[in-house]
Parts: C-alpha cells; sequence; structure tokens
C-alpha cells in the first residue's frame, strides 16, 4: 500500500488557525468547545450564519471565526465565494507555504488537489434554487452565483487561483469524505498520476447547514454544529528520506457494517489497517475517533481491535461540534498538532469514521518528531 508522506498543512477550526491550538483545546482533562455561546459573523462575510435568530432551536453554533479571506487572499476573485470554498482555498494557500511548496510551470500538470465534502455548500444550492422562483420573469438570476451551486466549487476554485492542473477530485461521502480522499490519493499516486497531491476536506455552517443537522441527527437535540477546513500536501516519497516528513500515513482501510454492525466491521478495518502497514497494537498510542454526542461506537471497535484501549483517545467533536466531511481531517489535525517532543517520536496514531448508512474506515498514521515546525 502507497505511503502518503506529509509535508505541509493548512487547518482552518473554531480553534484557530493551523494544528497547535487544536492540540491544546483537546490537551486538557475535560475539553471542552472554545466558547459555549458562539455570536454570527456580521452580515456581508461569505456565506455568514446570518441574523440571529435564523439558527435552528436547540443547536448550539461552533463557527471559525477571525477569518478574513480578503486579508489573507486579497479583493480579487473572493466576492462571490461561498464559505465552503472560502474556508478551503484559505487552508490551500497555508498549506502550501507550509509545505514550501513552489507551483510553477515545471511542475503544475502534477500537481492536483482532492477535496472531501459533504453536498458542496448548501446554502448556494437552496439559495440559487429560491432565486429562480422569486425573481422577475425572465428569471433574472445573478449567474456569478450559479458555479457556487456545485459540489465541485471549492476543489475547482482552488486548482484555479494556484494553478494546478493535475489531478482535480471531489468526493461527497460525508462524514467519511476525508479517509475516502486519502484513500483516491494513494491510488493516484501509486499510478503515478500526479507527484503531489493537496488532500483534505471542507464544511461550512449556515443556516441551512444547521437546519438539515438538526432535522436528520439522532442526537440533534444535544448537537453542537461547526465547520472548518484542512488541506495537507502529500506525496509518496520514499520512507526514510532526508529530511523526514511530518507524518505518513501508512494505510486507509474502509469497510461496510451492515445492520448497526459498527464494532464488528470498524474493528476490522482497524485490523486490516494495522497488518497493510506492517505495525503492531503495541505501537499505537493515539486514538482520534468521529463520534460525536453520547456515541462511542468507534472507541470499543477500535478497542477491541487493538487489544486494549491506547494511551489516549481524543474525540475532536467534543470541541468542534458536528463537522461532518472536516472531521477526518480534523482529526488528522489533531494528530498532528500532537507531533511535537516525545509524542512524536515514530509513533502511531489511528483514525476512525463511520457514517449513518454503515460506512466505516480506519486510516494508521505514523507521527515523528519535528520540533518547533508542527504549527501550520
Amino acid at each position: 500500500m502507497t505511503v502518503l508522506a506529509i509535508s505541509g498543512w493548512g487547518v482552518l477550526s473554531a480553534a484557530g488557525p493551523g494544528t497547535d491550538p487544536l492540540a491544546a483545546l483537546l490537551a486538557g482533562p475535560e475539553p471542552t468547545p472554545p466558547t459555549s455561546s458562539v455570536e454570527a459573523p456580521p452580515k456581508g462575510t461569505p456565506a455568514g450564519l446570518g441574523t440571529e435568530g435564523d439558527q435552528p432551536p436547540g443547536l448550539e453554533s461552533i463557527p471559525v471565526t477571525g477569518l478574513d479571506v480578503r486579508q489573507r487572499l486579497g479583493r480579487k476573485g473572493t466576492g462571490f465565494l461561498d464559505r465552503a470554498t472560502a474556508l478551503a482555498l484559505v487552508a490551500c494557500d497555508q498549506a502550501l507555504e507550509h509545505g514550501g511548496v513552489v507551483v510553477d510551470d515545471s511542475c503544475r500538470d502534477r500537481v492536483g488537489v482532492v477535496l472531501g465534502t459533504t453536498q458542496g455548500s448548501l446554502r448556494s444550492t437552496m439559495d440559487y434554487s429560491r432565486e429562480t422562483l422569486v425573481q422577475d420573469r425572465p428569471y433574472l438570476v445573478n449567474p456569478a452565483l450559479f458555479p457556487n451551486t456545485v459540489m465541485n466549487c471549492a476543489a475547482g476554485q482552488t486548482a484555479i487561483r494556484y494553478g494546478l492542473k493535475g489531478i482535480n477530485t471531489t468526493l461527497a461521502g460525508g462524514r467519511l469524505a476525508f479517509l475516502q480522499a486519502l484513500r483516491y490519493a494513494q491510488n493516484a499516486l501509486r499510478r503515478g498520476y500526479a507527484d503531489t497531491l493537496l488532500v483534505g476536506a471542507t464544511e461550512e455552517l449556515t443556516d441551512q447547514t444547521a437546519w438539515s443537522m438538526r432535522l436528520s441527527h439522532p442526537d440533534a437535540d444535544t448537537l453542537a454544529v461547526g465547520e472548518g477546513a484542512a488541506l495537507f500536501v502529500v506525496s509518496n516519497a520514499a520512507v526514510g528520506t532526508d529530511p523526514l516528513p511530518h507524518a505518513e500515513v501508512l494505510s486507509v482501510v474502509h469497510g461496510y457494517a451492515p445492520d448497526g454492525a459498527v464494532e464488528t466491521g470498524l474493528g476490522g478495518c482497524v485490523r486490516r489497517g494495522l497488518a497493510a502497514a506492517q505495525v503492531d497494537a503495541s505501537e499505537v498510542d493515539l486514538l482520534v475517533t468521529g463520534e460525536v454526542g453520547n456515541e462511542r461506537r468507534e472507541t470499543a471497535a477500535a478497542t477491541t481491535a487493538l487489544g486494549d484501549e491506547p494511551a489516549r483517545v481524543l474525540r475532536v467533536k467534543d470541541v468542534l461540534g458536528e463537522l461532518q466531511a472536516a472531521t477526518g481531517a480534523l482529526q488528522l489535525a489533531a494528530v498532528l498538532g500532537l507531533q511535537g517532543g516525545s509524542e512524536g517520536d515514530g509513533r502511531c496514531a489511528v483514525i476512525t469514521g463511520c457514517d449513518a448508512d454503515g460506512g466505516v474506515a480506519a486510516a494508521v498514521v505514523r507521527r515523528w518528531r519535528r520540533d518547533g515546525a508542527t504549527g501550520g
């Protein structure tokens, strides 16, 4: 199985930019969300949350705050960005900078992007559909709003802005989207379709996505809804190269757990992942799950597969809320945030995920100590 070497990343979450704030937020004995009551961004920001009172009852919002897209990217081309795309673009900008990647004519055909999503920008799709019904005939809808309605908008805009002419793929996989993107990247690099890939996921928090979660999630009454984006610079550089990568994704395994048999299905993914990575369970000291609310299925499945609960178990949604497609990307960000010092010297982490339809997945990640270079 192709090993993905991670040489840089860009991370945006409610904890703050980069991996260090997220790791710090999770480091306490009882991790808590960064704020207990979050005000909506002011109107006029790209795909903001709207006015107070628009959010569905019973849901706490945990948005990315302090994001100034125009300050980071400039005014050109940012006027009609939806929030999911804006998050992805800023994360990509950070990842290229952090990884020291210079995209020019000598390499742009071999640099691509693989991005996970749930369904693109739900707000853009619904707003555009509404416009076609309420505007004067012959339906005078602003055509500049249409590109935001397609699911691959964020990946397309990323490639356009940064001149990436290689693979451009969007995977609409919900909670498992990022782990699907990692597996896709493994296959693409193994087959020689690209030299470098920006692999990640993005999810926006808007009134529409909050209402969608309110109406569909079984724990909606106690659910906090978040957002975020993370992109990672990956390649299939040979193991042991100098300098060491920040981390290596050794294996990614997907499966299906019918009739709610998550423990069996996900446990099988963890075991197959360890076997493919040639890693013994004793080397795993960190488990990062995609659980939310009262869920404990992933922890139980991984613990059974490993033979014992790892020294540390993290649940990023306890502090960031339900992240949908961005879940796996921020799980990996949490792993990278903990790689400094003694926690990163060749030890392994397992990332797990499952969705409501029975999909399950697990990834095995080896962290390397890169003191002073983990912030992203």
